[in-house]
C-alpha cells in the first residue's frame, strides 16, 4: 500500500462535475479579474469566519504584505512573530522595511509564547502577528492583553487554520486583520495561488481594495504606492465550490487525527495538543520523535510519504545571517525541529492507509 504525503488530485476528482461547469462560465463569461465570482467570494468567505469584509488578493503572502501595509507599517516599527512558521510572515514585514522581531513558541503547541512575546514588546513595537500554526488559534486572548493597552494590533495569519476556532469564534475575526491563503496544499485550496484579508474594519477594507489594484479607487487616479495583487475570478470560482465542501473536510480531517491519536497513543511519541480554547482542524498533524530521521526513513522504505516542516526555524535562515541571530536564541522552535515529523493527513486520505501507517509506526517502536 502506498500513503501519499498529499492527494490533491483525489479531492479535483471527486469535485469534477461541480468544478467544470463554473469553469466554464467563467471562461465563457471574459470576466476574468476582479469578476462577480471574486465580490461573491469575499462576501461568502467574510460571513463564514465571521467578519464584514473580504478582500481577495493573490497569495496568502501578499495578504500579509498588503495587511501590514494597510496599517502603515514601514521602517522604524517592530513586528513580533514566531520563528517556527513558514517565512511569509517575516518576508512580509522585511519588505515594508520594519524589524523582524521573533518569540519563541510553546513546547507542545508550537504556537507563540504570550510569555515571550511580552519580553519582545518595545516602544517601536506596532504590531503582534501570530500564526496559527498546523491548524488550531494562536493564544489570542493573552496576546490582546499585551497589545491592546499599548496600541499594539494584531495581525492573523490564518493559512492554516481556516475554519479553526478561538473560544468559539472564527479565526480571521479575532484581530485587526485576518490573512488567509488558499496556495492547493491548504484546507480551502485553489487550483493556483489565491488569498485574502478579512477585517471588520470598513476603513482598512477600503485601503486594501486600493492597495491591492496600485493604489486606484478611481481608474487612473492613484491615491497611495501598491501594489498588483489581485485574486484571479478563475480561482474565486473555484473556491466557493469548495468552501461548500470545508466543514465536511475538517469534520474528516479531525477524525483522522483522531485515529492517529487512538493508535500511536502508548508510543514513545509526544501527539499534538490542542489548547482547550481551540477547535483544531488539523491541516497538519505532527508527532516530536527523538529518532525522527529514522522513523521517516523507515515508513518512506514501506510506501508511507511524511515532510518535515519546518527542519530550520526563520532564525536560522541564511537569508538571515547578516541580523545576528545564532543558535540558542529560541530554543524551543530549535529543539521541535529538530523532532518533528508531520503525517499524512487529508481528507481523502483513507481509514486503510491511516492503518497502515500505525501500524508501521508501532512495528518502529516494536509494538
Amino acid at each position: 500500500m502506498q500513503v501519499p504525503f498529499l492527494n490533491l488530485a483525489a479531492q479535483q476528482a471527486a469535485l469534477k462535475d461541480e468544478l467544470l461547469p463554473v469553469v466554464e462560465s467563467v471562461l465563457a463569461s471574459a470576466r476574468y479579474v476582479l469578476g462577480p465570482n471574486v465580490a461573491a467570494f469575499e462576501q461568502e468567505l467574510a460571513a463564514f469566519c465571521g467578519a464584514r469584509f473580504g478582500v481577495g488578493v493573490n497569495s496568502g503572502s501578499d495578504a500579509l504584505t498588503l495587511a501590514l501595509r494597510a496599517l502603515d507599517i514601514g521602517p522604524g516599527d517592530e513586528v513580533i512573530t514566531t520563528p517556527f512558521t513558514y517565512i511569509a510572515p517575516a518576508e512580509s514585514i522585511h519588505q515594508l522595511g520594519a524589524k523582524i522581531v521573533f518569540a519563541d513558541i510553546d513546547p507542545r503547541t508550537f504556537l507563540l509564547d504570550p510569555a515571550q512575546v511580552a519580553a519582545q514588546i518595545t516602544p517601536r513595537t506596532r504590531a503582534i502577528l501570530p500564526v496559527h500554526l498546523f491548524g488550531q488559534a494562536a493564544p489570542m486572548d493573552p496576546l490582546q492583553v499585551l497589545a491592546q493597552p499599548q496600541g499594539i494590533q494584531l495581525v492573523e495569519d490564518c493559512a492554516q487554520a481556516i475554519g479553526a476556532r478561538y473560544r468559539g469564534q472564527p479565526v480571521g475575526s479575532l484581530g485587526r486583520l485576518g490573512c488567509f491563503s488558499f496556495y492547493p496544499t491548504k484546507n480551502l485550496g485553489a487550483a493556483g495561488d489565491g488569498g485574502m484579508v478579512l477585517t471588520s474594519d470598513e476603513t482598512l477594507a477600503r485601503r486594501l481594495k486600493m492597495l491591492r489594484v496600485h493604489g486606484v479607487e478611481r481608474r487612473y487616479f492613484h491615491e497611495l504606492h501598491g501594489f498588483n495583487s489581485r485574486l484571479d475570478e478563475l480561482q474565486a470560482a473555484i473556491l466557493r465550490v469548495k468552501l461548500r465542501h470545508l466543514e465536511a473536510w475538517n469534520g474528516r480531517r479531525a477524525a483522522i487525527a483522531g485515529q492517529y491519536t487512538a493508535g500511536l497513543a502508548d508510543l514513545p511519541l509526544e501527539l499534538p495538543v490542542t489548547a482547550p480554547t481551540n477547535r483544531h482542524v488539523f491541516h497538519v498533524y505532527a508527532v516530536l520523535a527523538d529518532r525522527r530521521d529514522e522513523l521517516q526513513q523507515f515508513l518512506a522504505d514501506r510506501g508511507v510519504s511524511t515532510l518535515i516542516y519546518y527542519p530550520r526555524p526563520l532564525h536560522l535562515q541564511a537569508v538571515y545571517a547578516g541580523v545576528g541571530w545564532r543558535e540558542g536564541d529560541f530554543p524551543v522552535a530549535e529543539a521541535v525541529s529538530r523532532r518533528i515529523l508531520p503525517l499524512p493527513i487529508y481528507p481523502e486520505l483513507t481509514d486503510a492507509q491511516v492503518r497502515f501507517l500505525v501500524e508501521n509506526v508501532r512495528e518502529f517502536f516494536g509494538k
